[in-house]
């Protein structure tokens, strides 16, 4: 949150009024009544403010060190990918940062204060949705949130917007006992954007959500971005995370092996563009001339396609050779590299 004195218009009353950046809030004077209303700016994640700070992170249960010297940091306002394969301590992680396991060793600081020090004030600031959700089996959505609207002191009167924003309107007066999974993951959703947090931390957001529900989603985490929120999640579908981080933590065993954008890290690891070249009456067959020109890593053909993994700067080199050679090019198309490559050849090299 934070603290805006605002004038008034008319009567020149200056008051007092706080709010999340980014967020509209409705205003009267408290001298003459006039209504209105004051966006308070977004903050721009590259303003080079850390909001979480995790340092020499280390948490052990009896002989399994399951965050092993963990360090990292998330900017103010951007979206961050935390990501890692089963068992690599991204949910111990994400509990120690809520403060709801004690660590070994290291220190957690959110917005520039002590996770346990300050353990209620921050906690007031965070949304969470846990990978794994449940809910009173018999109560409505409506009751449901309106129950979470009273453990936060929020007023209930967003409990309507907010159902319909997660597309759960249609269900509004069913039974949670009776959603799907998909529809539990929503209401979990809703439940974490009550009282207009400042950081969201989302543990696989979009678990158990076909693709309509999985839009919902993602529109939802630009949507708290561009309100200037700072949103960090984990998730095993990563190409949600390659559309949506500014930048990514990957580890791995506890220990943190990768943290930047995927485009660096593609570049930190030599990952190359792969090219597919459709070729009539290939037949599965590798052209001579491609397996004879220097620079290419790997060409194999199947059917009327071929694919080859080559630096950038030959890959016109490669096209020339195969019509200089007489080959007739139906369809050329570059494949850059993704972040399941870039996250397996990390993963593979830590192991």
């Amino acid at each position: 949150m934070t603290s805006k004195t605002v004038m008034c218009p008319k009567c020149k009353q200056q008051f007092t009024i706080v709010g999340n950046p980014g967020a509209k809030v409705a205003l009267t004077c408290p001298k003459c009544n006039l209504i209105g209303s004051f966006a308070f700016p977004c903050v721009k994640a590259d303003d080079g403010y850390f909001c979480i700070e995790i340092k020499n992170l280390t948490k052990r249960y009896k002989d399994v060190k399951a965050v092993d010297n963990l360090s990292f940091n998330v900017r103010k306002g951007e979206i961050f990918g935390f990501l890692g394969p089963n068992g690599a301590g991204k949910t111990t992680t994400i509990k120690a940062l809520l403060g709801l396991i004690h660590i070994n060793n290291g220190s957690i600081k959110i917005n520039n204060m002590d996770i346990y020090k300050d353990g209620i004030k921050i906690k007031k600031e965070i949304g969470f949705l846990p990978e794994r959700i449940s809910f009173y089996d018999n109560l409505t959505p409506v009751q449901t949130l309106n129950f979470f609207c009273e453990l936060k002191g929020v007023d209930k009167s967003i409990v309507p917007s907010l159902v319909k924003d997660v597309g759960l309107e249609d269900a509004m007066n069913r039974k949670v006992g009776t959603f799907s999974k998909g529809m539990v993951q929503l209401l979990g959703v809703a439940q974490a954007l009550i009282g207009n947090p400042s950081i969201y931390i989302l543990d696989e957001p979009t678990a158990g959500l076909d693709a309509r529900w999985v839009k919902i989603v993602r529109d939802k985490i630009k949507m708290l971005k561009e309100r200037g929120a700072t949103v960090i999640f984990s998730s095993h579908i990563l190409s949600e995370v390659e559309a949506l981080c500014d930048r990514v933590a990957i580890i791995n065993k506890g220990k943190l092996i990768a943290e930047d954008t995927v485009t660096n890290l593609s570049r930190y690891l030599h990952m190359k563009p792969r090219l597919e070249i459709t070729i009539k009456g290939l037949n599965g067959k590798v052209p001579g001339v491609i397996s004879n020109l220097q620079g290419i890593d790997t060409a194999e053909a199947k059917g009327d396609t071929l694919f080859i993994t080559c630096e950038p700067q030959i890959r016109a080199k490669v096209i020339s050779s195969l019509e200089a050679a007489g080959f007739i090019i139906d369809n050329i198309k570059t494949i850059e590299p993704s972040l399941e490559d870039t996250f397996i050849k990390l993963i593979e090299g830590d192991n």
